[in-house]
């Protein structure tokens, strides 16, 4: 076929009588590009990203969380970085702290876990993310230096006396078949500034890390849920043992 006969040809397929018109539709009478028509967009059209009230306010709770992340990282490095005192910071992580456990509790199964929705939303945030896991202030968990220990032993002995009515106070609770979550983590937060406040108390002592570790467990658990029968036996059998070990400790100084 000559190159004037398939112009003819190309030209009859698209329905046109000229034998000069150019090829642009698709082969055997596809629908040309040229035809279609895109849909047109106005870029001041405000986009709804939810339709219903029950949507809305999932968002805006969404919302909430982001910025308590956020926010309690701004307020752990200001701390780290002697910005604020310990006085100021104390309160504030608190509050930050029972905020987002609200705000998270409110959306339910919506998000699950913290670090995937740090995730999807590029969230970087370790201090926050690791205060949270916690769920007490750095100066519970570590203490607050506040004041040293005074030299007539006055100071220590309270914090002794105190330390040791923490412990008893966590291990009667657990005898009396209080199990729930937001039944024990607040006799352990309690437990834990306690023992940080005993300033001659070894660095190492394994009841403060393990005071630390059940802190973590119940945090990462529902304020409504329960431990097992076999958690609560667990826990039982830290408290005694590091209460014993506080015991030794004290009547070896």
């Amino acid at each position: 076929m000559s190159f004037s006969s398939t112009q003819q040809y190309l030209a009859s397929v698209n329905g046109s009588s000229s034998p000069g018109t150019s090829y642009s539709g698709a082969p055997f009478g596809g629908a040309s590009n040229s035809s279609r028509t895109a849909p047109s967009i106005n870029l001041d059209e405000e986009i709804k990203l939810t339709t219903n009230n029950r949507e809305r306010a999932q968002m805006d709770n969404m919302a909430d969380l982001y910025s308590i992340v956020v926010v309690l990282e701004h307020l752990e490095m200001a701390y780290i970085r002697s910005a604020i005192t310990h006085t100021e910071y104390t309160p504030a992580c608190r509050q930050l702290i029972a905020q987002f456990r609200t705000a998270s509790s409110l959306l339910g199964d919506v998000v699950p876990d913290l670090e995937k929705f740090m995730k999807e939303y590029s969230l970087d945030c370790p201090a926050a993310a690791k205060r949270i896991k916690i769920g007490v202030p750095a100066t519970v968990e570590f203490g607050d230096n506040g004041a040293p220990d005074e030299v007539n032993g006055h100071r220590t002995a309270k914090y002794v006396a105190e330390t040791v009515e923490k412990y008893i106070t966590v291990m009667d609770a657990l005898k009396l078949e209080m199990t729930a979550v937001d039944e024990l983590h607040p006799l352990l937060a309690d437990l834990i500034q306690s023992l940080n406040n005993v300033r001659s108390l070894p660095a190492d002592f394994e009841g403060r890390a393990k005071v630390r570790e059940w802190l973590i467990k119940l945090n990462n658990m529902r304020a409504s849920e329960k431990l097992g029968a076999d958690d609560k036996r667990q826990m039982e059998f830290d408290m005694e043992s590091n209460y014993t070990s506080f015991r030794g400790w004290l009547d070896s100084q």
